[in-house]
């Protein structure tokens, strides 16, 4: 390199003048001393330059890498010559518009937890389970032991549950699904034979009073009936092991279940983390 040369000439010339007894000035020393600091601290500059076009090499190709990575994840096989700059355009626009629906959904998600804080406050447990949003109502309060037929409390809590659903457009426009569960405790007769038939049974009248007519002699939770459904999952599917009274309790319970659109059939337990 050039500067390296012109190091080399300035050295030598300073102890050839020594070496032959010429003596220089102090003016043409200092001169001498002044060029060769120059010349040091060029070759200084151009070690940092050069650590750093290595440190931006690196950091390069680690960009290269990730993209490569969601390349590969997106379909596109870059061992495939074949595999054109339109391709790949076309791969990183399908993740643009991915990433874009994900945080549309993700605000959807959070906009419908908010909403359904307010049952909260009457003491209910919403929650995600099975990759669905789930309204959690305890059995004991709705009904009686055995029984079908809902109680007055159980009536009172499930009329105010229906007026937030009611008051609000996007929740009343929602699909959702009635889920009774039981305990594992046999059912001793009776007319629905089993837990099969009592959680059916109790989801069914759950169902039936919140879309029953708000106007109504009775009264209901005037819910529009095309967006409601009812299922009966007995002692299959337990929130906590039939092991005391307590846990008993917790899965003797009726679900109201927010059942998601087309759109949101993804994990919505990752966008609650």
């Amino acid at each position: 390199m050039v500067w390296r040369q012109k190091l080399s000439l300035t050295v030598l010339a300073i102890l050839v003048g020594i070496l032959s007894g010429c003596g220089h000035s102090e003016e043409e020393w200092q001169a001498k001393l002044k060029e060769n600091q120059d010349l040091q601290n060029q070759l200084n500059a151009e070690k940092a330059a050069h650590q750093k076009s290595d440190s931006d090499l690196a950091d390069a190709t680690k960009q290269v890498d990730a993209l490569k990575g969601q390349l590969k994840k997106a379909g596109v096989d870059l061992s495939n010559v074949n595999a054109t700059l339109a391709e790949q355009n076309a791969a990183l626009e399908k993740l643009r518009k991915d990433k874009e629906q994900l945080e549309a959904i993700r605000k959807r998600f959070e906009l419908l937890k908010q909403k359904l804080e307010a049952l909260t406050k009457l003491g209910l447990s919403v929650t995600v389970r099975k990759n669905r949003m789930t309204i959690q109502l305890p059995g004991d309060v709705l009904f009686d032991s055995g029984r079908t037929e809902l109680k007055k409390d159980g009536k009172d809590i499930l009329l105010k549950v229906a007026e937030v659903i009611r008051n609000d457009k996007d929740l009343n426009s929602r699909s959702f699904q009635v889920a009774g569960h039981t305990d594992n405790k046999p059912l001793g007769g009776g007319p629905y034979k089993d837990n099969w038939g009592l959680s059916v049974m109790r989801a069914r009248e759950v169902l039936t009073f919140l879309v029953a007519p708000a106007e109504a002699k009775t009264g209901g939770g005037g819910l529009p009936a095309d967006h409601w459904s009812a299922a009966g999952y007995g002692e299959t599917d337990p929130i906590a092991g039939n092991d005391s009274p307590e846990n008993m309790q917790k899965n003797r319970r009726v679900e109201l279940v927010v059942l998601p659109n087309v759109e949101e059939m993804l994990d919505l337990q990752s966008l609650t983390k």
